[in-house]
């Protein structure tokens, strides 16, 4: 399954909601992989090993589920999760990518793909489409959390 949707981060045509800067929206992807607790609430526990400066390795636990994936940065451009094939989980990855058509309208592209061939799909179509939902609510509510921690001042305090 591959999917992918766009979400508008700053609506230049409604004074309500506060703009985010490229920089702030940057940190906040990165805090989303970093500290995956803050935006995934059944999340046990996130361990960092191997960081680098263009990434780091991660091992998630969710009860006794255990996922151990990788984050590449590509700072304020795109931020990529790789899950290796492991136990019963098939490999997959997602892609956030900053997409900046205006300087002051930003978007993140989000793609999904689980690596499973054409049959699997077929096969798993009304599945894909429960996950396609609950991807797409996830990300709206990342945005959210996002734009309330830069509200508050968060995003602002973690770039220096």
């Amino acid at each position: 399954m591959n999917f992918e949707h766009l979400i508008e981060i700053n609506d230049p045509l409604n004074p309500l909601i506060e703009a985010l800067s490229l920089e702030q929206l940057w940190r906040g992807l990165v805090l989303r992989a970093e500290s995956p607790k803050l935006f995934v609430p059944h999340l046990d526990e996130c361990i960092i090993s191997e960081r680098t400066e263009l990434g780091f390795k991660r091992r998630l636990r969710y009860g006794e589920l255990v996922i151990e994936d990788k984050v590449f940065l590509d700072p304020l451009h795109q931020v990529r999760y790789q899950v290796a094939a492991q136990q019963d989980i098939s490999a997959s990855s997602l892609t956030m990518t900053i997409e900046l058509p205006h300087p002051d309208t930003p978007f993140v592209r989000f793609l999904y793909e689980d690596g499973h061939d054409a049959a699997t799909d077929e096969a798993n179509a009304m599945y894909d489409e429960f996950r396609r939902s609950a991807y797409q609510e996830s990300d709206i509510d990342t945005v959210r959390i996002l734009r309330e921690m830069a509200i508050e001042g968060r995003l602002d305090a973690l770039l220096n």
